[in-house]
């Protein structure tokens, strides 16, 4: 988890968030023990890409489609945790084991959630089969 940590942080250093002074670093580790990091990119159209999504990104163009552990860090001491459409995204590419975990900035971790505390009765792949309909 330290190196996890350590990426994680220096996404956030680089994250370019000249709008909202709100950087957010992420870094992930697959199920082949592969890790990606990335950091939140604002753009003056207010369309930017989250660190979940840039990481996961990295993570996917890599040909890995497993979150075994996913770490977010946040600019300050509070809980940063994902926005909805990264709950989403992070719920794509994960199965009821994989951990996710917030700090702060200092370091610290603040709290841990499985998949399903995080996003609630979610929807995803799975219940896009097809075989499940002509059931």
């Amino acid at each position: 988890m330290k190196q996890l940590l350590k990426l994680a942080l220096q996404a956030l250093e680089n994250a370019y968030a000249p709008y909202s002074n709100h950087p957010v670093g992420c870094a992930i580790r697959s199920a082949d023990g592969s890790i990606f990091s990335g950091g939140n990119v604002e753009l003056a159209n207010y369309k930017g890409t989250c660190a979940e999504a840039g990481a996961i990104a990295a993570m996917n163009n890599a040909g890995q489609r497993n979150i075994a552990e996913i770490i977010i860090v946040g600019p300050g001491k509070h809980l940063c945790t994902p926005c909805g459409d990264c709950r989403q995204r992070i719920r794509e590419f994960s199965s009821p084991e994989t951990t996710i975990n917030v700090f702060n900035r200092n370091g610290e971790k603040l709290r841990s959630y499985t998949m399903d505390e995080l996003l609630p009765d979610s929807f995803g792949p799975e219940d896009l089969n097809l075989n499940k309909l002509s059931k």
